[in-house]
């Protein structure tokens, strides 16, 4: 296997190069400051995120992790409440139901877009289900519309999992474009380094457009803290968005259009370039913005000798994700077994994930799309 990679999967040090000069400036600031906790630079990531996402309110907090599991309590969820979601993501969501006392009841997704099916959603739906979260995996916004409806009618909290979907939209009832973090009563995003807006380090947020939610946050991520050394909240923790992740932030926040724009490009010459190659692409949307290059193949003998075939020809690929979260050891006990969700079990042995970040060349790409060519076709 090849040690030297033609095309990594992915090259953080690209996506810094550009904008060095300024993440160095934001550094100094922080350090010239002299304040590195919940200060000026949280403050005002915070509000810019916030008008980004075309919402009233930004927390930040710790993690994309904690982001959910914040949601979670901020929203009331707790013992005795079920929570639907999905299990063809990484298992973060799982983790955070059970964190905030709650029951995770996983349901299956679409095949084509591999998010949350809504008619399996409303199959699942009891007197003790509370809340929905969708993730928006890959950079593709769930049926928004669809779930809303079901919450609507059903009363249930809406969470969105916006972690792979920063700058993400997709049209409404009314014909408007509403971004991830719009549509549902509060949404977490993750800031962790590979993500479309990613730190350099771990960061979360959570976003609202209700007050009462947003005010709940601020003290859930100070220790439940109303005001310093007074707790009113319980369920509260040491998660705050650091001054140094902010200021990084805010440098990159400014460039989030253009880096989706590139993704989109290259997703682009990935489709054209692979376009006779019998396999299943990402179907586009305009508001897609890929935070991976998933593709789907025929079997998992011809996913696992493509990844082979890949790697010893220097390029990078990963699956996302390979065992789904019901199956996973730690979550046995929620009773689940293989056959329980039969389409997210089937991709799950057929996705493999190709190069796909903004600094791409386009002979990466069709280096990468030559590679798969002939080993598939």
């Amino acid at each position: 296997m090849s040690t030297t990679w033609r095309v990594p999967f992915g090259d953080l040090r690209r996506s810094h190069q550009a904008i060095n000069t300024e993440l160095i400036a934001a550094v100094r600031r922080v350090i010239e400051s002299g304040w590195y906790i919940l200060g000026n630079e949280v403050a005002a990531f915070e509000q810019e995120f916030a008008a980004a996402c075309g919402v009233n309110h930004c927390v930040g907090v710790a993690s994309g992790a904690e982001a959910l599991y914040l949601a979670l309590v901020a929203a009331g969820i707790g013992p005795g409440d079920e929570v639907i979601t999905v299990a063809n993501a990484c298992m973060y969501d799982v983790s955070a139901i059970l964190q905030a006392g709650a029951r995770p009841i996983l349901v299956d997704v679409d095949p084509t877009t591999q998010n949350l099916d809504p008619a399996a959603m409303a199959a699942a739906i009891t007197p003790r289900t509370r809340a929905v979260i969708p993730v928006h995996l890959f950079g593709r916004l769930a049926d928004m519309a669809a779930i809303n409806d079901l919450a609507k009618r059903h009363d249930l909290v809406v969470i969105e999992d916006a972690a792979q979907a920063h700058g993400a939209w997709r049209i409404d009832s009314t014909g408007q474009p509403r971004q991830a973090g719009q549509w549902g009563d509060i949404a977490a995003f993750s800031f962790y380094p590979t993500k479309n807006l990613g730190a350099l380090g771990d960061g979360g947020a959570v976003v609202t457009n209700q007050t009462s939610l947003a005010e709940r946050l601020r003290r859930l991520r100070m220790y439940g803290w109303e005001r310093k050394y007074y707790t009113t909240e319980i369920g509260g923790r040491n998660s705050r968005l650091d001054e140094l992740q902010a200021a990084l932030l805010r440098v990159k926040l400014a460039h989030l259009a253009a880096a989706n724009a590139a993704r989109r490009e290259r997703a682009g010459w990935y489709a054209a370039a692979l376009a006779d190659v019998p396999i299943g692409l990402p179907v586009d949307e305009p508001g897609h913005v890929y935070h991976l290059y998933v593709i789907t193949l025929p079997d998992r003998v011809t996913r696992d000798r493509l990844r082979e075939h890949l790697l010893a020809h220097g390029v990078g690929c990963d699956i996302h994700y390979p065992t789904p979260t019901h199956l996973q050891p730690a979550y046995a006990e929620l009773g689940y077994r293989a056959g329980s969700l039969p389409v997210t079990e089937d991709l799950a042995g057929r996705i493999l994930s190709l190069p796909m970040y903004p600094e791409l060349t386009y002979e990466e790409v069709m280096f990468v799309a030559e590679t798969v060519r002939t080993r598939v076709v």
